[in-house]
């Protein structure tokens, strides 16, 4: 059992910066691949961003790309995801999710395992 925990979510102005921390309490981080994905009110889960454990690849939604920022640390457990230039619309509960997975495209949720239960992320106008 793997469990999941994310921070870092907050209130940020548009144009700001937020660093979500996702800890996992596994003892074989190194060989999961993680994910992040995001909920906005009345609207479906979406694939935000992914690590790999197979080689460290890295995969980003297009709407996000050249703004986040995914990365991992297995010393600590820790998969962190550096958000800049945030807007409105980023606005979401923010989901980091593991796969033992670490060939497949993973940008479904169909493709984790586990879950963690979600931070907020709020961006004002």
């Amino acid at each position: 059992q793997v469990q999941l925990v994310e921070s870092g979510g907050g209130l940020v102005q548009a144009g700001g910066s937020l660093r979500l921390s996702c800890a996992a309490s596994v003892r074989t981080f190194s060989r999961y691949s993680m994910g992040w994905f995001r909920q906005a009110p009345r609207k479906e889960r979406e694939f935000v961003s992914v690590i790999k454990w197979s080689g460290g690849n890295t995969d980003y939604a297009d709407s996000v790309k050249g703004r986040f920022t995914i990365s991992r640390d297995n010393a600590k457990n820790t998969v962190f995801l550096q958000m800049n230039s945030l807007k409105p619309e980023d606005t979401a509960v923010y989901y980091c999710a593991a796969s033992v997975n670490g060939i497949a495209s993973l940008r479904r949720e169909y493709d984790y395992l586990y879950w963690g239960r979600g931070t907020q992320v709020t961006v004002s106008s």
